[in-house]
């Protein structure tokens, strides 16, 4: 899926950040796509250079590694580490179920009900749009 959005990101004119750790060379397929490649020597640290070249978190619908580093900067943003927006794309509701796992957390007193408050859940990239643009101005306001 990254390589789709590196494709998409080329195709609109931008530049993409492609980070891979140096034991994923030989197992993922390399896009052409990508502006700029960082190799990493490991997955922690992969998620440190992500982290630190970002403005904003946006987490799309995937798997176990999606999950993993999603919950990081939510417990970063719940520790006081940054307040850098999240974004959680439910695409055909397809977080639904994490969101009802969230709940539950809560109910059960294991977070707090501000933990919402971290993230953002847009259900279409046409929702996520203007929330993203709006955070991103809060963030780095153009100059009068």
């Amino acid at each position: 899926m990254m390589g789709e959005v590196a494709s998409a990101t080329a195709q609109g004119g931008g530049d993409s950040l492609g980070v891979i750790p140096v034991h994923l060379l030989t197992r993922e397929r390399e896009s052409r796509d990508i502006s700029r490649l960082v190799i990493t020597e490991n997955m922690h640290e992969r998620k440190k250079v992500m982290f630190m070249n970002a403005d904003a978190i946006i987490t799309l619908p995937g798997g176990a590694g999606s999950l993993d580093e999603l919950f990081e900067v939510l417990t970063w943003r719940q520790l006081g580490l940054h307040e850098k927006p999240v974004f959680l794309l439910n695409v055909n509701g397809y977080w639904d179920p994490l969101l009802r796992l969230i709940d539950h957390m809560i109910a059960q007193g294991f977070v707090g009900r501000e933990f919402l408050d971290y993230f953002t859940t847009p259900a279409s990239v046409a929702e996520l749009e203007p929330l993203l643009a709006t955070a991103l101005e809060a963030r780095h306001p153009a100059s009068e």
